[in-house]
């Protein structure tokens, strides 16, 4: 059997449920800002706007060491260029334009 007496007096009984009260408005308040359409809204935008930073950070990173892999490959350790890999890119780059220039020009006619 479950013990049933309380040793309280009334005003204590009253004084604990008044604090229960003010404890169980102060959650529900808070579950109301938690449910509160402009909360949720909010929190997804913070969400979204982590991703993208996150992913953009990603994208950041990845890009740089392509940009250091590809100056590597023309650069030497002392930062001169490699004019044996430099000139030939170069060529072809030439090479790429004439060509487009030339067929947009005979479009053209």
């Amino acid at each position: 059997m479950a013990d049933t007496s309380d040793t309280r007096t009334p005003a204590q009984i009253e004084a604990d449920i008044k604090r229960r009260r003010e404890v169980l408005a102060e959650t529900l308040d808070e579950i109301g800002v938690r449910v509160h359409p402009k909360t949720i809204m909010d929190d997804a935008k913070a969400r979204v706007a982590s991703e993208i930073d996150h992913t953009l950070g990603r994208a950041y990173v990845g890009v740089n060491r392509a940009v250091s892999e590809v100056k590597g490959r023309f650069v030497d350790e002392e930062g001169s260029p490699r004019l044996e890999r430099i000139v030939p890119v170069a060529l072809v780059v030439v090479g790429v334009v004439g060509l487009i220039a030339l067929g947009t020009r005979r479009r053209g006619r």
